[in-house]
């Protein structure tokens, strides 16, 4: 089976002004279809850096980007949009929910950027996936009326409704306590295994490094180590 995700030699620079930072440095990496994978370093390491490139919202300054067998450096602007639009979820520390919609619009709202028009082809999928994460009968709610862990459950709906090749989670226990962590973790790895959907984490958590079947760890913008359930993090 081909890697869903596949990075060779990337390089990534930013610049301001005329200082010039190497967030990669020669970054080559694979991800398989169905991983539970956690990058971990401490702050700088080039965690976000990889999550952007991961998830089309940048591209690498050289080398190669491969989401689903397409080379994203080759994309047009429009053409990263659309694609970022239907193969890549995201799911945000701080929820990034829409305070004016109720969790049911918010969790359709990819489906509309998609140009899903069936009402009840929409509807019937939103609510699926509010059971899912087990949120049955909260559709109508909006964001304040729930708990934070419940607020997160609607983030990862909304991520996984448009059924994406992909699902990038930056820091995504961050604003939770403990045991709603532990929940939300438990929820992730139950959808991983029952969907075969690719979770992808960026995190300073051990609880979220304690889930990952796989922890890749960075430090400087290259790779340091490549293990299957690493249970330490790094020090900040």
């Amino acid at each position: 089976m081909e890697p869903i995700a596949r990075l060779d030699g990337v390089e990534k620079i930013y610049r301001a002004g005329e200082v010039a930072v190497r967030a990669l440095r020669g970054v080559t990496l694979e991800i398989e279809q169905g991983s539970f994978l956690s990058f971990a370093g401490p702050s700088g390491s080039g965690k976000t850096t990889l999550l952007n490139l991961l998830g089309v919202l940048d591209t690498p300054t050289s080398g190669r980007v491969e989401i689903g067998g397409v080379s994203t450096e080759t994309l047009g602007e429009k053409t990263m949009a659309d694609f970022r639009n239907a193969r890549v979820g995201f799911v945000f520390q701080t929820f990034n929910l829409i305070p004016v919609l109720t969790a049911a619009e918010n969790v359709g709202f990819p489906l509309q950027l998609l140009g899903v028009r069936d009402a009840g082809e929409r509807r019937e999928r939103v609510d699926a996936m509010l059971d899912a994460v087990g949120l049955p009968g909260l559709g109508d709610r909006r964001p304040r009326e729930l708990s934070g862990g419940q607020q997160q459950r609607v983030a990862i709906a909304r991520a996984l409704v448009k059924e994406p090749d992909l699902v990038l989670a930056d820091e995504p226990t961050a604003n939770l306590d403990s045991d709603t962590a532990e929940e939300i973790m438990s929820l992730m790895q139950e959808l991983n295994e029952g969907l075969g959907t690719t979770f992808v984490f960026s995190t300073h958590d051990p609880l979220v490094m304690g889930h990952a079947t796989r922890l890749v760890g960075l430090r400087d913008g290259q790779i340091e180590s490549d293990e299957p359930r690493v249970m330490e993090a790094f020090d900040e």
